[in-house]
């Protein structure tokens, strides 16, 4: 009986052990499958990205015939306007930290329990990189867990200059329109090159409500805002 019960044990043993060698090995070529990606991009363009191929299917769905405005443009080539506005609106840190802005993840935290609600996220450059690189919008433990993960991996494999480039080419400013040529063409008519200081600050304004900033550009908030931000570029650091 005893010999039997032993039995029984050591193979479900073995099979939870198997499992479990099996689950971690399917992970680790997930994980490997994004790091490859990753690598491959430290030197090409990403061709598009999983938050632009979800905005291109809902646009097609309204319209069969609708195209996502991008054309990417190398980092020497945007406005250093632009790039300090952005660094000013969305991480002010980003040339410091290591991925992740701790401080400020504290400060959002604070924030949302004051208002009872999520009104700020905390999120660094590298961080919407990964989730707009690769991830869905759904909000859960796993997405931001693997968010984690391919931060760390972006900030491993590639210097802040070219992440900072990439993001720039990828970042949603509008309906269909994504990265800094576009946004430039689309709401000045310019290149991302020829941006001057309050364009720029009004375009990185912009990011954290893209289509809803495209449709009220005259917004008393928005027009505020970007005047934040232009008093404060000179301080910006860039990679």
């Amino acid at each position: 009986m005893l010999k039997a019960i032993r039995r029984a044990l050591l193979a479900l043993w073995k099979a939870f052990s198997y499992t479990l060698g099996v689950m971690f090995i399917v992970l680790l070529l997930y994980q490997g499958w994004f790091a490859a990606h990753i690598w491959y991009w430290v030197g090409h363009n990403p061709e598009s990205t999983s938050f632009m191929q979800a905005r291109l299917e809902r646009m097609r769905a309204k319209n069969p015939n609708a195209q996502l405005q991008q054309r990417w443009i190398s980092y020497g080539r945007i406005s250093v306007e632009l790039k300090r506005a952005v660094i000013v609106a969305e991480d002010a840190k980003f040339s410091e930290h290591d991925g992740f802005d701790w401080e400020g993840i504290q400060k959002a935290l604070e924030k949302n329990q004051r208002r009872g609600r999520v009104v700020a996220g905390g999120s660094t450059i590298s961080q919407q990189l990964a989730k707009n690189l690769f991830l869905s919008g759904e909000k859960s433990l796993w997405r931001k867990g693997q968010e984690a993960v391919i931060t760390w991996m972006l900030e491993s494999l590639m210097d802040k200059e070219r992440i900072f480039e990439i993001y720039l080419n990828v970042a949603e400013w509008g309906e269909g329109v994504f990265g800094a040529e576009a946004a430039a063409r689309h709401y000045y008519n310019v290149s991302a090159a020829g941006l001057n200081s309050e364009q720029a600050a009004q375009l990185a304004a912009m990011l954290p409500r893209p289509l809803y900033y495209e449709r009220n550009r005259n917004s008393e908030f928005l027009q505020r805002y970007s005047a934040t931000i232009h008093a404060r570029m000179p301080s910006a650091e860039l990679p």
